[in-house]
């Protein structure tokens, strides 16, 4: 919602896959917030810290807000739950609809639907949106990689 937590922390986690794949040459992420709560701030400290604990640099990114322009620029947009789901799909149109997804339809062997919005809890919300954000991670790429031939 506010790109300082989920979004943010699924950003860093997939730029650090591509960049260990050798393809942040043809690969471009990005994450923005569906509301403006927090634009132009950095992500939340926890969600640093703990991203950090696993080798992902979450710093220099900067919260912003989604546009109708992202469907154009961008090949997949990711919803971390159905909210945000619902926020996006009102900025799709026409033929880039089929862009939007959400973000766990990529999680192979997880039941969950959603990435939890960790904010309000203690730091163990944190540790479970990183287990399941790289989950969807690495299964996005893997998508990318059969669909994109890259």
């Amino acid at each position: 919602m506010g790109n300082i937590c989920r979004s943010p922390t699924a950003h860093g986690v997939f730029e650090k896959k591509v960049e260990d794949a050798g393809l942040s040459q043809v690969i471009e992420v990005d994450s923005a917030g569906t509301h403006a709560y927090h634009v132009g701030e950095p992500p939340d400290r926890r969600a640093q810290q703990t991203a950090l604990r696993r080798g992902y640099d979450l710093s220099t990114q900067r919260a912003r807000r989604a546009k109708a322009v992202d469907f154009e620029r961008f090949d997949y947009v990711l919803a971390m739950d159905e909210d945000n789901y619902a926020n996006l799909a009102v900025l799709a149109e026409g033929e880039h609809g089929g862009k939007l997804q959400l973000f766990m339809e990529y999680a192979e062997g997880y039941q969950e639907q959603e990435v939890p919005d960790p904010y309000y809890g203690g730091g163990s919300g944190f540790e479970r949106v990183l287990d399941l954000v790289e989950a969807a991670a690495e299964g996005l790429l893997q998508d990318i990689r059969s669909r994109h031939g890259v």
